[in-house]
This record gives C-alpha cells, sequence and structure tokens, in this order.
C-alpha cells in the first residue's frame, strides 16, 4: 500500500546550488578545518519571492555538503561545502524559506561517499588496522589506486561505495539526516536510492519516521522495479523516469502511443508510492533542449502539471533555459550553469514560459486531489491524446494535439475551459492544428 503521507498538494522547485550559484568546479580545501569559504548560499534569498510568485510550495535543494567536486562525492555530510558557505548561511536560507510559507528539502548520499572521506582516508592510511575498514567493500589482497581494491558507484573510482550490512553505517546514516531534520529540514532525496539495499533504506525510514510522521523521503530510481523497490524501501516518492523519457520521445515523435503506454504504467505506479514528476532535472538534458519542436513545450508541461504524483521544476525550466546533457567527464555543466536570466529581466519566450508555467501551476494548487486522483487514458491517436484525473466529483481532463491538422475532441458535459491553446470552451469540438487544453469541473 502508499504510504498516505501527503498532507497538500505540492509543487517542488529543484535547484542544483553549485551549479546555480556558479561554484568553482573544485572545492579549494574539502574537509579541511580553515580555509577560503564563500557565502553563495545568501545569494537564494533574492530568488525565494520569484518562486512564491511562480507558485511553487517547496524547494529541493542539491547537494550542500562539503564534498570534492561535483556534490556527490561528499567528505563531510555534517558540514556545509565551503563553497556555498556556512550552516549559518543554510540555516537562514531555511528560515526565509519557512517564512514564506516553502518546505525546504535536502540532497542526501547515503550510498558512497568521496575518497577524500575521513573514514575512507583512515582505511588509506592504517590499511587492515583500520577501524573503518568494514565501512566499505574493501579487498586488501586486490591491488588499486590506494594499494588496494574497493567497490565503487558506477564505475566512479572517486565515489566509495559503502558497506550498508555494517549497522553503523546506518546509525551514521540516521545521524546525519536527524541533525539536518534538526534544524528544519522538511524532506530528503535519496541520491542513487536503487542502489542501496532496500532493507537499509527501509530501516532508515522507520527511525527517521519515529521523529517525523510527516517526512517525505524521494528516492532516486533510474531504473528497476519501481513499485518493488518502494514498497520494500518504504520510500514516500520514487522519480519517474519512465514517464520523463515518454514525454520527450512520444512528442519528438510524433507518437503518443508511448506516452499512453508510460501514462498506464504510472496508474499502476500511484497504487504503491507517490511518484516524484518532472520533465528536467540536474542529470537531463534541458526539456528545452531536448524537445525538436518548441511548439510542443507546452504539451509537456500540461502532463507534468495534471497528472497525478508530485510535479517538479528544474530551476531554468521555468524561463525555457537549454543545456545538453553529455556522456562524458564534466558532461553536465551546461545543464547545471547559472541561469541567463534575473527574474526581473525575463522577456519575449521566456518570459512567455515563465507565464505558462506559472498558470499551469496555479491551475495545478487550485486542485490539490490531484496529487492522488485516479488517472485514465480515454482518447488515442498516433499525434493527439486525452486523459483524465478523477477524484470523487471532481474531473480534470487534458486534450493534447500535435498534429497539423485539427482532430476531434469529445468531452464529458458541465466542464470548463481552465487553460489552453486556441481552444473552444464547448464540450464537442475541434482541437486545432498544435492545440492543447486542459477542462476541469471546478
Amino acid at each position: 500500500m502508499k504510504r498516505q503521507l501527503m498532507k497538500r498538494s505540492e509543487i517542488w522547485y529543484h535547484l542544483y546550488p553549485l551549479g546555480f550559484l556558479g561554484a568553482e568546479e573544485r572545492n579549494p580545501a574539502p574537509g579541511a578545518v580553515d580555509g577560503p569559504t564563500a557565502h553563495r548560499l545568501r545569494d537564494l534569498v533574492g530568488w525565494l519571492d520569484h518562486l512564491v510568485e511562480l507558485g511553487v510550495t517547496a524547494l529541493l535543494l542539491g547537494p550542500v555538503f562539503e564534498s570534492e567536486s561535483h556534490g556527490y562525492d561528499v567528505v563531510d555530510p555534517f558540514r556545509v561545502d565551503r563553497r556555498l558557505g556556512s550552516e549559518t548561511d543554510l540555516l537562514h536560507l531555511i528560515d526565509e524559506c519557512h517564512q514564506r510559507s516553502l518546505r525546504v528539502g535536502l540532497d542526501v548520499v547515503f550510498n558512497h561517499v568521496g575518497r577524500g572521506h575521513a573514514f575512507f582516508a583512515d582505511v588509506v592510511e592504517h590499511g587492515r588496522e583500520s577501524a573503518r575498514s568494514d565501512w566499505f567493500h574493501i579487498d586488501f589482497d586486490r591491488p588499486g589506486r590506494d594499494g588496494f581494491g574497493y567497490a565503487n558507484f558506477e564505475g566512479h573510482g572517486q565515489l566509495v561505495k559503502l558497506r550498508h550490512a555494517n549497522a553503523q553505517v546506518l546509525d551514521w546514516a540516521v545521524d546525519v539526516a536527524t541533525y539536518w531534520l534538526d534544524r528544519g529540514v522538511d524532506a530528503l532525496r535519496l541520491d542513487a536510492a536503487y542502489a542501496i539495499p532496500a532493507g537499509f533504506l527501509a530501516s532508515l525510514e522507520k527511525r527517521m519516521r519515529a521523529a517525523r510522521p510527516d517526512l517525505l523521503l524521494i528516492g532516486e530510481v533510474i531504473h528497476g522495479d519501481y513499485a518493488a523497490i518502494a514498497k520494500a524501501s518504504r520510500l514516500t516518492s520514487v522519480t519517474q523516469y519512465e514517464l520523463w523519457k515518454a514525454i520527450w520521445s512520444s512528442l519528438n515523435e510524433h507518437n503518443l502511443y508511448e506516452l499512453a503506454h508510460a501514462l498506464e504504467r504510472h496508474i499502476d505506479f500511484c497504487r504503491h508510492f507517490v511518484p516524484w514528476n518532472f520533465v528536467g532535472n540536474h542529470d537531463t538534458t534541458r526539456i528545452a533542449s531536448k524537445l525538436r519542436d518548441r511548439r510542443h513545450l507546452p504539451h509537456a508541461l500540461a502532463i507534468l502539471f495534471t497528472i497525478p504524483g508530485i510535479p517538479a521544476v528544474y530551476a531554468g525550466d521555468e524561463q525555457g533555459a537549454e543545456g545538453t546533457k553529455y556522456d562524458r567527464e564534466g558532461g553536465d555543466a551546461e545543464i547545471r550553469r547559472p541561469l541567463a536570466h534575473q527574474p526581473a529581466d525575463l522577456a519575449g519566450d521566456s518570459l512567455r514560459t515563465w507565464q505558462m508555467h506559472r498558470e499551469l501551476i496555479a491551475l495545478r494548487r487550485a486542485r490539490p486531489w490531484l496529487v492522488d486522483g485516479v488517472l485514465k487514458v480515454t482518447q488515442l491517436g498516433k499525434r493527439s491524446i486525452a486523459f483524465e484525473v478523477r477524484a470523487q466529483k471532481n474531473l480534470l481532463v487534458t486534450v493534447l494535439n500535435t498534429d497539423e491538422r485539427s482532430v476531434s475532441c469529445t468531452l464529458p458535459p458541465g466542464l470548463v475551459l481552465v487553460a489552453g491553446h486556441a481552444v473552444s470552451k464547448l464540450q464537442a469540438s475541434e482541437l486545432p492544428a498544435q492545440g492543447w487544453g486542459i477542462w476541469s469541473s471546478a
């Protein structure tokens, strides 16, 4: 059974601080007691009113802990990365968010640590005699860069895999999570959750839930059996990569049967967990760059904001930011760089994209029942689709047409057009070429 922990319909704004704030690629003194400390997190406070105006309800921060480079090679999860600021800076940001009724989530890494982490450094120094040697999958009889072999995360030697069977590792993870939850954090994104044993995550969830019954635990799951992973790990939400892929692929290939198949899968997922829905994040090519035809951006957003689950906006997508993810070292640079526009400077296409996000977010917030409504595909063609979401007496219908000619659109009686492009309020009408519309009972 899906965990019924959603208090309200939420729309998250996902931001990767190191890139968004223009931090150096390498930490000048990772883990050092002394050293230079920037205070870039203070600059995020100036963006919070923009988030409120946009209409989102929560801010998910990518990695903010002391690390060697990109944030996921953590060397001290109890300290804020010196390139971003101090704990005082982070607590001030959290307080400013809460003053604006914005919830805050942090990205935590419990699958691995960076090679510079003190625990692994102790193993490098003391070898078999290290008290931390059983924290990792070490093979002292196998050669390696540090004089021995060890398991890493997906071939990245800088990311040392933790041995989750060690009860001390679980205690450490609980201590890390508790430390930040006690300081006002409302949610945790579990990086690489698909690579962590489900039993470990379930034990973590049980201990955290006792202190924070309303805690939102978001698991990054790229592949595998989403429902089984969510159930065994006791995760509240799981990243919906299947739907992400289907959205841009079906629009690019003019094959909405692919989208319909993904929506049918989504229906099943919703029975087991609350999906984390997105059209872009810090690991994917920007949606504005992924779509071959920019006219399909409204179609993608209409899907994102009208299906059950938790919608998340990746920082900059609301401006129509562009950037491509490359499969190579440093291939994330384009999708993690600072934004081209300050909120007050938006104009032209970027302003129209922002206005479209704001309109659809407002539509979503006015219908909190969408988070766990019942989804159904009601009309399907290769280049057009209609689907509905119902919850008791509430009904919302979304119709998309990616063809260069109009298609017939038949709607249940009593609905009102609440968003769309060049569509009629009639219950039975023609949806124009490249048109889209959203109708609601309330």
